[in-house]
C-alpha cells in the first residue's frame, strides 16, 4: 500500500506561510527561505521581549529626569529623596504623572527635597 503525503504537507506549508505572511521577497513563499526566517524570528523574538523592557526603563527615566529638572532638581537627587521619605512609587508611575499630572509630581518633589 502506498501513502502520499500532500495534503498532510501541503497544511504544513499552508501554515507556515500564514505565519510568514509579511516576510519580505522569497521568505514569504518559498517554503525552505520561509522556515529558516521564521525559526530567525523566533529568536528575535525572545530578545525583543527583554530588549522591550530595558527600552521603556530608559524612557521612563528621561521623562521623570526633564520634568524633575524643570522643578529644579535632579533624576538621582530626587530618587534619593524619594528613598529618604520612604515613597515606594515605581518610575512607570512617576513618568506618568510627569507626563499627565504636573502639580502631583511637583508635590511629590517638593517631599523628595525636604527628606534631603
Amino acid at each position: 500500500m502506498r501513502v502520499k503525503g500532500s495534503s498532510a504537507s501541503r497544511n504544513k506549508q499552508k501554515k507556515l506561510y500564514s505565519i510568514t505572511k509579511g516576510f519580505w521577497g522569497r521568505k514569504k513563499n518559498v517554503y525552505r527561505r520561509a522556515r529558516e526566517a521564521y525559526l530567525h524570528a523566533l529568536s528575535s523574538a525572545f530578545s525583543g521581549r527583554k530588549i522591550k523592557k530595558r527600552d521603556f526603563r530608559k524612557m521612563w527615566i528621561v521623562r521623570i529626569n526633564a520634568a524633575a529638572r524643570a522643578n529644579g532638581i535632579s533624576y538621582s537627587a530626587l530618587i534619593n529623596g524619594l528613598k529618604k521619605a520612604n515613597i515606594t512609587m515605581n518610575r512607570k508611575v512617576l513618568a506618568d504623572l510627569a507626563v499627565n499630572d504636573m502639580p502631583a509630581f511637583t508635590q511629590i518633589v517638593e517631599k523628595a527635597r525636604a527628606a534631603l
